[in-house]
């Protein structure tokens, strides 16, 4: 049996995204060959589950997918695929609107995930973790990764600089890790970069 990692696309991509862009079959076969990482399952779905023009990514509702992903799927995959099917042993991560995905819903189900991973799609701050208690004690992994060109204006986003927030909530006692992607902006080479750091460092 395995551990799962829910891996999420971006705004306007599908399910294919990862394995069609970001080469996320080759960075795992590659470290898995390499003795650098544990073997698990990834999941990728579809998470454009309500339409929204480009540009409004604010007026996303995250219900209906948190629903599919929660409700749905979760169960699906633990009944039909060999899976571990615990908190300990299962992660979400996503790109851009797919790490604001996963932001929300990791902060409101701490029982259904140990492990974080936001590539270029926001941070977790203090304020967070007193709205969400159970982030904190439940988390055993907070992953946020950026471009570096990313950063060149980092406050930008609504919640704040990531770098800050993140070391802030390592000081309130979870254990994170901040990666910056050298010379790259909003795309996939970062996300890329990001899967082979992340990738190792789960399921420990």
């Amino acid at each position: 049996k395995y551990p799962v990692l829910y891996l999420q696309h971006g705004f306007g991509e599908n399910e294919t995204s990862w394995p069609n862009q970001g080469h996320a079959n080759l960075i795992m076969d590659n470290l898995i060959a390499q003795g650098k990482t544990k073997p698990f399952i990834i999941v990728m779905t579809y998470g454009m589950t309500n339409d929204i023009e480009f540009g409004k990514l604010n007026e996303f509702d995250i219900t209906p997918f948190q629903t599919v992903l929660i409700d749905e799927l979760i169960p699906y995959v633990d009944m039909h695929f060999r899976t571990l099917a615990n908190r300990d042993n299962r992660a979400m991560a996503g790109l851009s609107m797919g790490g604001l995905e996963t932001r929300i819903i990791t902060l409101a189900n701490p029982d259904v995930f140990s492990y974080v991973g936001l590539f270029s799609g926001g941070s977790i701050s203090p304020d967070d973790l007193k709205e969400h208690p159970d982030c904190k004690k439940n988390v055993k992994l907070l992953f946020v990764s950026y471009g570096s060109k990313e950063l060149e204006n980092p406050g930008r986003g609504p919640w704040g600089d990531p770098r800050k927030n993140t070391e802030a909530v390592k000081k309130a006692g979870m254990n994170t890790r901040f990666y910056v992607s050298p010379g790259t902006a909003h795309e996939f080479q970062s996300w890329r970069r990001s899967l082979y750091q992340f990738a190792p460092l789960l399921f420990r």
